[in-house]
């Protein structure tokens, strides 16, 4: 095998384990985000409460994840930075998972086993992914957190399974599931992947070494975080800030579409509900298209490219609007979203200034966007408190064309460089 083939080989297997892992995790996520509900309005009438309750895992991850991506990056062990987190926490996290059902007799133990899953997913839930930037060569990025987000995306299809064939006969089976394919997964990973070997792995140690001859400290969250700030290049906070902000937009445009479809559109809930399926469809088929265009035009074209086509559905949906007519462009919409989310954390990665903070900058991502998740409904349904529910898509549009001119921002300075490695 040559080189050049043994390299693609290596990048192909690294993405499917990778793959492999983010799918087990989301699939808990999503099952918990679909199913823990239900369990909660067993004890609580009041909505707002088990919405705060449900938020309790996002507020968490603010503070965990970008530490722990830190506290990964300085980590040196046979098996590597990131697979000793992996290793530990997935396994607790699979078996507070299968607790949960059998705890939901009693309000207080409920909560304190959700709070226990949320704090141990929490940890390692950056960490797989930053398994990417540490084997994959930059160029190739994208195509690789292309398969990561599909396998993602596909969890929705598990959850609504598990939902529909095991949830209201066989509860504890329906938890065990997804539990056992993290235990699946994680098995796999501790089987074949030595992160200590990654080209990552190889430069940190060297920079350390370096390092630690010149006396300088290892990198804290808080001292990467003001270098952000305080760089005179200000590509990598305004590429947070557009996470961000797309973010918001992104998650308006999926958590509000069932009331709009009722409200504005006069559907039944049932109806409204399935809306989004189509959309689910256009994102997988989109997502690998996107990368390979990112590849070979640059990214934050590609990336801007699709947030516009974004914004002209949202347009396109208020225009036309009646069932069939949001169908497409919420498809439309997701097919252009998918270059943002493909690409987005695949130029924070290679904006960072040494493979010393891949965990950290994956951490602050993962908070970037679901710090978005979190606000963006907020901002667009007070939007629609005063605008109604007939604009509520072109609400959205003025979130996303906030992110749009950020993103355009960041290409005229990337522009402005002599070697972008982003664009």
């Amino acid at each position: 095998m040559t080189a050049p083939a043994a390299k693609g080989a290596r990048t192909r297997r690294i993405t499917f384990l990778v793959a492999l892992a983010v799918f087990a995790q989301e699939s808990t996520w999503n099952f918990y985000e679909s199913q823990l509900p239900p369990l909660l309005r067993e004890h609580l009438t009041s909505v707002a409460v088990v919405g705060l309750l449900m938020g309790m895992d996002n507020l968490l991850g603010i503070f965990i994840q970008p530490w722990i991506g830190n506290r990964s990056d300085h980590t040196r062990t046979s098996w590597g930075r990131r697979m000793p987190y992996l290793v530990a926490g997935m396994p607790v996290a699979a078996l507070l998972f299968v607790v949960i059902p059998h705890a939901s007799g009693s309000l207080p133990l409920l909560i304190a086993v959700m709070f226990s899953y949320a704090l141990v997913a929490n940890t390692f839930k950056p960490i797989a992914e930053a398994l990417v930037p540490d084997f994959v060569a930059p160029e190739r990025r994208s195509r690789a957190n292309a398969a990561v987000k599909i396998a993602s995306s596909l969890t929705v299809i598990v959850t609504a399974l598990l939902s529909l064939l095991l949830v209201d006969d066989h509860l504890y089976i329906a938890f065990t599931v997804p539990a056992a394919l993290m235990l699946f997964s994680v098995a796999i990973l501790a089987a074949t992947v030595r992160d200590n070997r990654s080209p990552a792995y190889q430069a940190a140690v060297a920079e350390a070494a370096e390092a630690a001859a010149a006396d300088r400290a290892e990198p804290r969250v808080r001292d990467i975080f003001l270098d952000i700030l305080r760089s005179p290049d200000r590509s990598r906070v305004l590429l947070l800030a557009a996470i961000l902000l797309f973010s918001s937009a992104w998650a308006a445009s999926r958590s509000l579409v069932t009331p709009y479809g009722m409200e504005a559109l006069d559907l039944t809930r049932g109806e409204a509900g399935g809306l989004t399926l189509p959309s689910g469809v256009a994102f997988l088929l989109a997502a690998y298209p996107s990368a390979l265009f990112a590849e070979r035009y640059g990214r934050l074209r590609v990336m801007t490219a699709g947030m516009c086509v974004f914004v002209a559905a949202m347009v396109l949906g208020t225009l036309a609007q009646n069932p069939t007519g949001t169908v497409v462009a919420l498809c439309v919409g997701a097919a252009g979203a998918s270059s943002f989310l493909v690409n987005a954390v695949v130029v924070l990665w290679n904006l960072a200034p040494s493979a010393r903070v891949f965990g950290t900058y994956a951490g602050m991502y993962t908070v970037s966007w679901a710090s978005g998740g979190f606000l963006g409904p907020a901002l667009v349904g007070a939007m629609v408190d005063v605008n109604g529910w007939r604009l509520m898509l072109l609400d959205i549009t003025l979130v996303a064309s906030l992110s749009v001119a950020v993103i355009i921002r960041i290409s005229r300075l990337q522009r402005r460089r002599p070697a972008a490695t982003v664009a």
